[in-house]
């Protein structure tokens, strides 16, 4: 486990040489200390990925020369898998398989841009047809420039991945501020990058509070980017950042994401889809299906199956087989997650299962997995993000009933409808207000696909085409190509 900052391509302890403590949520032992970067630290990145950027190689590389680089960082996130995997379970709490599921889409991550990349050289430019022919243009795409990632806590080097391979794609260089409670997976990602060779300054990696190293970073009049996942509130600050210098901004952030099921579905697979739609990962999914809507017809039935199988969940250490739901990652999100079920028990909400720690867990931050029925609409519970195994269940009557429901919040990052009628959920899935709808499942997420949000969920999309997107300037290069005299000054 490493202990230094990655910066200009070299291991570097931080300049004043603080750390933090690193703790196994299932265990609440410290098992390492990371390095606390500050301004300072900050400052000497910024400046190796701003020189990397206006004087080195990496921007004027082909598309093919940097596909090269990624395919080589993809082959050795592969190679140390099950390393890395291990690592994310003790610093996220997540089970195995989930992180062995997420290092490998990380992987996949870098060969899809690698693609994108050398597909930038196949159709580098874009002509217009204009009126007046006396012209001709075209439109090229560039690097933004420098630019800074941070991310979340809760799929550490997956959100990683996310934002550093289409931004090396594009020919940008990066900071990436991980989430200080858990920071060892990009860690270890500048040991996989500097192996393949990429070039100084291109990924700089500084580890630290989101207040000291995260702020120096989103406040640097040197930065032309920044690309952030995490809650609401900490976007708004990082966009009003923004503004003062006009940087390019993405931002992905919070949901209270619906999931209606319709009286002709499949009570079983509804059953299965909203747990997992929930309870991956704790519950610690942005995306996370947490309202869940149930025609009247079924009710009861899926009510009845919902509460069965959540009995049924193993709980524990996320490196225990069969385990399928590990501890929340921090003390501190324990905590809020307990405190939003009491709010709702002293709202009227009936607990049908659950509602808080499991018994035999005297240590470790873990919640049991909870269902909440007769939720008012007006409820936090029902409206704000919990970010834990916690899901409301409602009845509805009619179709224009749920959309209703469904649509009224404030966040629109992801939606899904269940039926057999495709008609039926194809009309729902247009109507919903987000930016993500699934039919009939809830959380498959594919690198090749938009992410992001509607309303307060968020600015810009990842994955897909659209992530690249996010890291191109578009240039138009306009020339006058008459031999006709312009003729406007000068008769």
């Amino acid at each position: 486990m490493r202990n230094e900052l990655f910066i200009d391509g070299q291991w570097a302890k931080p300049i004043k040489g603080g750390t933090f403590p690193i703790i196994n949520p299932a265990t609440e032992e410290v098992v390492h200390h990371g390095p606390a970067g500050t301004a300072e630290d900050v400052e000497l990145a910024v400046k190796a990925a701003r020189r990397a950027f206006d004087h080195g190689p990496w921007p004027k590389m082909s598309g093919a020369e940097r596909a090269k680089y990624l395919r080589a960082i993809a082959t050795g996130i592969r190679n140390r898998l099950q390393e890395i995997a291990r690592l994310e379970t003790i610093d996220n709490g997540k089970p195995i398989p989930e992180a062995e599921w997420d290092i490998a889409d990380a992987a996949g991550c870098f060969d899809f841009y690698a693609d994108l990349a050398e597909e930038l050289d196949r159709n580098p430019e874009e002509a217009i047809t204009l009126a007046d022919a006396r012209f001709v243009s075209k439109a090229v795409r560039e690097p933004i420039g420098v630019a800074v990632a941070i991310v979340p806590w809760n799929f550490p080097l997956l959100m990683a991945c996310w934002k550093v391979a289409p931004a090396l794609a594009a020919g940008c260089t990066m900071i990436l501020k991980p989430a200080e409670v858990t920071s060892m997976t990009a860690m270890e990602l500048g040991a996989i990058v500097k192996a393949a060779d990429l070039p100084p300054g291109v990924l700089n990696i500084v580890t630290g509070s989101g207040s000291i190293a995260g702020q120096a970073m989103i406040d640097h009049p040197e930065v032309d980017k920044l690309a952030f996942t995490g809650s609401g509130p900490v976007g708004s600050k990082i966009m009003a950042a923004a503004a003062r210098d006009i940087k390019r901004v993405s931002l992905e952030l919070g949901g209270k994401s619906p999931f209606i099921v319709f009286e002709d579905s499949d009570i079983e697979a509804a059953v299965e889809w909203t747990m997992f739609g929930i309870f991956w990962n704790q519950g610690e999914v942005c995306s996370a299906t947490s309202r869940v809507l149930v025609q009247e017809g079924i009710y009861d039935r899926f009510l009845e199956r919902l509460v069965e199988e959540t009995k049924k969940i193993k709980i524990g250490n996320g490196q225990e087989p069969g385990v399928l739901l590990g501890p929340m990652v921090s003390r501190k999100q324990m905590d809020q997650v307990l405190a939003a079920i009491d709010k709702a028990r002293a709202d009227g909400v009936t607990i049908a299962v659950g509602g808080g720690r499991p018994a035999g867990f005297n240590k470790g931050y873990y919640v049991e997995p909870t269902v909440l029925v007769d939720v008012p609409l007006e409820s936090d519970a029902w409206k704000e993000e919990i970010f834990g195994p916690v899901v409301c269940v409602r009845p509805f009557a009619s179709e224009e009933e749920a959309i209703v429901l469904a649509n009224d919040s404030k966040f629109g990052l992801a939606a899904a409808v269940m039926s057999k009628d495709d008609a039926r959920a194809d009309r729902v899935a247009s109507a919903l207000g987000a930016g993500i709808v699934w039919i009939n499942c809830s959380q498959p997420t594919f690198t090749e696909a938009p992410w992001g949000g509607y309303k307060q969920s968020g600015i810009g999309r990842e994955l897909g085409r659209w992530g690249f997107d996010n890291y191109l300037e578009t240039k138009q290069i306009t020339r006058f190509v008459s031999e006709e005299p312009w003729d406007w000054y000068i008769k």
